[in-house]
């Protein structure tokens, strides 16, 4: 059993700010938290503080390494190693729109990755390309397609993480969705012209996520509230948020949290190859993107995910929209972990959890990062 204690800061309890506390681990998991004693390695927070492990289930890319472009256990440990850097714990690494031989190696990749140990990779993250063209952002239109035989044998298959997928509600088939929630498969939606009715009919299906909320879908309307306007209403689902300042106004984001539950809600980074080096471009599908004042977009100006860590997304959320830093938090930790069936061992730092921790600035900027109770960052 290894300890660590945690000086001159605070320290998020399960949910109780603490000044300093000492963690036991053993196993990767949190065996007991008590106030700072001095044993084990000793931190100074230097008056920052220590928060649950945020964990991103929307990471397209990071360390200059994007998920289309390198789908393999090497690319997904140099994303992760990227994003741990930035202060993110565990990520589900997300393929943009791929064929099915990219889903495919992107999956196998995530499992390898898994298998052997790769620190911060809790699965992938398939987006597309069942999507509407008319909301396909950034997702190359040949590559949209239904839902074939194929692609569900790949998505049916048992994997060694969590997978998610997302798919436009109108080409959601109801047996299709209880085959993919029977075998485990988080359903998301996004990327839709759906109205209002059709993605209710997805929840009811068994769709538990929306992706990026308000962006790539029908907007709300007050004749037609479109795929907005019913997951504003729903109260159950899981709804990402890209708070980078350029996705979604604030106002918007200040109303979507006043309609709903804020456990139902979680930061995303939607996060490009620039996070985590230092670079003006990448290449997606062959097109070049521009990364300039915080954006990434293509030659049209569309926006391609974002420059975006989910420490900044975090901070963003204070100081932008207003939330409370705890809440914040939350979004970025708990959250996912409950959306992606985890809630009972991560998000929280709190005894039998694992040992995924954060350590933030004064500044809210990312100092240090430990999974399992390894600091690697």
């Amino acid at each position: 059993m290894s300890r660590i204690t945690f000086e001159n800061g605070q320290v998020l309890v399960d949910g109780v700010w603490r000044d300093g506390a000492t963690l036991a681990c053993a196993g990767g998991r949190i065996a007991a938290i008590t106030p700072a004693d001095g044993t084990g390695e000793s931190v100074d927070l230097r008056g920052g503080r220590l928060v649950p492990g945020l964990i991103d289930i929307q990471v397209n890319g990071g360390g200059g390494v994007l998920l289309n472009e390198t789908p393999t256990r090497e690319g997904i440990a140099t994303m992760a190693r990227a994003h741990a850097g930035r202060g993110t714990t565990g990520i589900l690494p997300t393929l943009i729109s791929g064929s099915t031989e990219m889903i495919a190696r992107a999956l196998d990749a995530g499992d390898e990755a898994i298998a052997a140990g790769v620190p911060g990779c809790l699965g992938v993250h398939v987006e597309g390309p069942v999507l509407s063209r008319r909301y396909k952002g950034i997702h190359a239109e040949e590559r949209l397609c239904a839902l074939d035989d194929a692609m569900m044998e790949l998505l049916l298959r048992p994997r060694q993480g969590k997978v998610v997928f997302t798919i436009a509600p109108e080409y959601l088939d109801p047996e299709q969705a209880a085959a993919l929630r029977a075998a485990g498969v988080i359903l998301s939606i996004g990327h839709s012209s759906a109205s209002y009715e059709t993605a209710r009919d997805a929840f009811a299906f068994g769709a538990t996520g929306v992706t990026h909320l308000y962006n790539a879908m029908l907007g709300l309307h007050h004749r037609e509230p479109g795929m907005v306007g019913a997951a504003l209403e729903n109260q159950e689902a899981w709804c990402g948020l890209i708070v980078d300042g350029h996705h979604v106004h604030p106002a918007a984001l200040r109303i979507a949290l006043a309609a709903r539950p804020l456990d139902r809600f979680m930061l995303v980074s939607d996060a490009m190859p620039c996070v985590g080096m230092d670079s003006d471009h990448f290449m997606l599908d062959g097109r070049r993107i521009t990364v300039a004042g915080g954006r990434c977009i293509d030659d049209a100006g569309t926006l391609a995910g974002a420059s975006l860590d989910l420490a900044q997304a975090v901070q963003n959320s204070v100081e932008m929209v207003g939330l409370p830093i705890e809440t914040a938090l939350a979004m970025a930790s708990a959250n996912p972990a409950a959306f992606l069936g985890m809630g009972d061992r991560r998000g929280r730092l709190a005894n039998g959890f694992a040992a995924d921790l954060t350590w933030l600035g004064r500044d809210g900027a990312p100092h240090g990062a430990w999974i399992a109770g390894e600091r690697i960052a």
